[in-house]
């Protein structure tokens, strides 16, 4: 019993010993970069503003920040003709053209604007509509040019249309602010392209006595001034977001 005993014990010291399996090395836990609930995953927006009023069309670009995932700040940037509301155009088939009879002077309106954009109901409804309410100021410069060029030599007046490129060399900047009110949507799933509308009100006025539009027909004098260079605007906002 003693010899196989021994035996025993002399074959397990020279077993061999099972190989150690190399430390497997854990993964490091990639850094976070989930976004947190409700944040902006674009918080930069250029984009491209296309304006509509009673006026006439206009075009502009504009630069969006979010501060919050509810609040931005927006630095914008547009020009759109703007007219008298007494002005009547018609028609000439004498030379082929359209016309406005009494009308003086064109007019193109520069504003500068910052303003916030306040993002409404964002839990309560769909990714795919946001709207907004927004507000802005800013500096506005009034570009005023010839429409027609007057002889008063004569009775009644003689006037000949001035080429609008022609007339664009010809004219005076003119300086006022204004401020708006607004409300609008941003549509689409995809927030690094944005669509967007929005009906503002601008108040943009002249306090110079107001810049002479109208003439009379007759005696070549001006019969009417402008001081409102502001009004309702539709916007249609194309952007792309970083």
């Amino acid at each position: 019993m003693t010899g196989i005993l021994c035996c025993m014990l002399a074959g397990a010291s020279i077993r061999p010993t099972q190989a150690q399996q190399p430390a497997t090395p854990q993964s490091q836990t990639p850094a976070n970069t989930t976004l947190a609930e409700g944040e902006e995953p674009y918080k930069n927006v250029w984009g491209l503003d296309v304006l509509v009023s009673n006026d006439g069309f206009g075009l502009g670009g504009s630069y969006r920040r979010a501060f919050t995932p509810d609040l931005s700040g927006i630095v914008a940037f547009s020009i759109s003709e703007s007219k008298d509301t007494r002005e009547i155009e018609q028609y000439d088939p004498y030379f082929d053209q359209m016309y406005t009879p009494g009308k003086l002077n064109r007019f193109l309106v520069l504003p500068l604007t910052f303003a916030l954009q306040y993002r409404l109901f964002r839990e309560d409804i769909v990714e795919t509509f946001r709207p907004f309410v927004m507000g802005g100021a800013g500096p506005v410069m009034v570009y005023q040019f010839p429409y027609a060029s007057l002889d008063k030599s004569v009775y009644p007046v003689n006037a000949e249309q001035v080429d609008f490129f022609k007339a664009i060399g010809k004219g005076q900047p003119h300086y006022t602010g204004t401020f708006f009110i607004g409300a609008g949507a941003n549509f689409g799933g995809d927030k690094s392209a944005i669509f967007g509308i929005s009906f503002r009100y601008y108040f943009t006025y002249v306090y110079s006595g107001g810049l002479p539009s109208m003439y009379n027909l007759y005696t070549g004098d001006v019969s009417s001034t402008k001081r409102n260079f502001g009004g309702f605007f539709i916007a249609l906002n194309i952007g792309m977001g970083y």
